[in-house]
């Protein structure tokens, strides 16, 4: 735990390593970088106005994640993120979120609740209206949110991590607005569960939610999908 503890402090994302690490791996996930593209500590350290030695300890902590590979005497390489991963992350998911919206069942606060609800409700307004940058906002403040209420900081960490590697191919299937109420429809019936203290209930629907979202993944096509949003 102790080790856990000190990691994520000193990664942490106020922190200056924090920010050039998590600007590298936002430009990965996001498709800025190609796989097998350089990062160069020079480019990225005058880009960002920092030295090189937070860039080279981002991008050793960026490896340990998998979406880089250091080779010795020649450089870091961008790994990304492949098909077969965006679908490992998002079985892995179902499985996990059921747990936290089990977990929050027991830890939610009467706080953390209304703040769900009111995710919730602005979502169906945002839906009618088409605002797909709030739509997309919104589901990642209900997801974040309901990390933080299921009472554990290491599951919390783990599926923020997840939530964000797959950022791309979420945004992208979010665009769609039939997905997207559909989804909302879903948050709306785990929220309920949770609240009612439904333990089964709600890590089954949050289980479906994510099975959900990879049906939808594959009828709209990998590749679409992770591609750049415009």
């Amino acid at each position: 735990m102790d080790t856990y503890a000190e990691g994520t402090e000193e990664m942490d994302k106020y922190s200056l390593r924090g920010k050039v690490f998590n600007k590298i791996r936002e430009d990965i996930l996001s498709g800025n970088y190609q796989e097998k593209d350089e990062l160069k500590e020079a480019a990225i350290s005058k880009a960002l106005g920092v030295s090189r030695t937070p860039v080279r300890e981002a991008l050793r902590q960026l490896e340990l994640e998998g979406l880089v590979t250091i080779v010795p005497n020649k450089g870091a390489y961008v790994n990304g993120i492949t098909a077969k991963d965006i679908f490992d992350i998002y079985v892995i998911r179902s499985y996990l979120e059921g747990l936290c919206a089990k977990w929050a069942c027991e830890h939610i606060t009467k706080a953390q609740a209304e703040e769900l609800e009111e995710i919730v409700y602005l979502s169906e307004f945002h839906i009618k209206k088409e605002h797909w940058d709030q739509i997309y906002e919104l589901d990642n403040r209900f997801h974040l949110s309901l990390y933080k209420a299921c009472g554990s900081r290491i599951l919390e960490h783990i599926l923020s991590d997840y939530h964000h590697y797959v950022e791309r191919v979420r945004r992208n299937t979010l665009s769609s607005k039939e997905r997207a109420a559909k989804a909302s429809e879903e948050h709306k019936a785990i929220l309920e569960a949770v609240v009612g203290k439904d333990q089964e209930r709600a890590e089954r629907l949050a289980n479906e939610h994510i099975f959900c979202s990879i049906d939808n993944i594959r009828h709209q096509g990998m590749e679409k999908l992770m591609q750049r949003s415009s």
